[in-house]
């Protein structure tokens, strides 16, 4: 593989342009108004700089990772890419229409054209249906922030082909991930084992026996987790995470232990999404 085309340029999608990048790959971000695209690779570069602050990386090396980046206007400029991933919003029928229209711009080659998503939680499956040829169809899930984490579950849909799968691991690798290949099932690995962690977090909030942040410093301090289960929605986005929560629920047809909670779709109704808006959990300041 030496390109790379990313459908979305939001946190994630420009994320994993940026990774791309990073990695040698000749990348196109793709959105669907320029403005859009802009603000993506500001995000780039704005990340790119925070690292030459810090010494991390210098001043030439982060100008060689932002001329690997283009925008794509089109979905037809993604055309040749050899492997391209969707980072939308979580909903299905969005997704479900990206990939009717990729599969008829960004045909099958000799070397294997590869179409992923990185859905969170979406059966990949479903979405493979999309496209003619599912075998060259999988889920590719990065999480967030793209650059820094290092695990991607490489999720085999029904009828992803065992070569399919392969150089998506390889591609992971090269991008200096861990790869595990999950099978396709609500939630996959991650989220699955997330969905009790934020859901107890919010019944313990909503019936008033602590407030967030107590919560978090809790969980921190005797758990050793990084970040608090409030801290983590707001990074995330609240919208995000309980458009996750839905997914998972219905797909495992009303399970109990993954039941949404009314305090997500308040906060989203509200426009409190976290970090991203200045507000969620906690305030930001702006």
């Amino acid at each position: 593989m030496r390109s790379v085309g990313v459908v979305g340029a939001g946190t994630m999608g420009s994320g994993i342009a940026h990774l791309a990048a990073a990695a040698g790959f000749e990348t196109v971000l793709h959105d669907i108004s320029a403005s859009l695209i802009e603000r993506g690779l500001g995000r780039i570069s704005a990340d790119l700089a925070k690292r030459v602050g810090k010494g991390r990386m210098s001043d030439p090396e982060a100008e060689s990772i932002l001329s690997r980046i283009r925008a794509g206007d089109t979905l037809e400029k993604l055309g040749n890419c050899d492997i391209v991933i969707e980072a939308a919003a979580e909903d299905r029928a969005v997704k479900m229409d990206i990939f009717r229209r990729l599969s008829s711009v960004s045909p099958p080659s000799p070397g294997g054209r590869i179409l992923a998503t990185n859905t969170s939680s979406i059966s990949v499956t479903a979405l493979a249906s999309a496209v003619s040829e599912p075998e060259r169809f999988l889920g590719i899930h990065f999480f967030n922030p793209a650059p820094v984490m290092k695990l991607v579950e490489v999720v085999r849909g029904h009828r992803t082909s065992d070569e399919t799968v392969r150089a998506a691991v390889g591609f992971a690798e090269r991008l200096g991930k861990v790869p595990v290949v999950v099978a396709d099932t609500p939630g996959f690995i991650v989220n699955r084992v997330a969905r009790p962690f934020y859901g107890e977090a919010l019944k313990i909030l909503g019936e008033g026996v602590a407030d967030a942040a107590g919560i978090d410093r809790i969980v921190r301090a005797v758990g050793g987790f990084r970040m608090g289960p409030f801290e983590l929605m707001d990074l995330i986005g609240i919208d995000v995470n309980f458009a996750v929560t839905k997914s998972v629920y219905e797909q495992t047809f009303g399970e109990p232990r993954f039941r949404p909670h009314v305090i997500q779709e308040r906060m989203v109704n509200a426009g409190l999404l976290g970090r991203k808006t200045g507000r969620g959990f906690y305030d930001y300041g702006g």
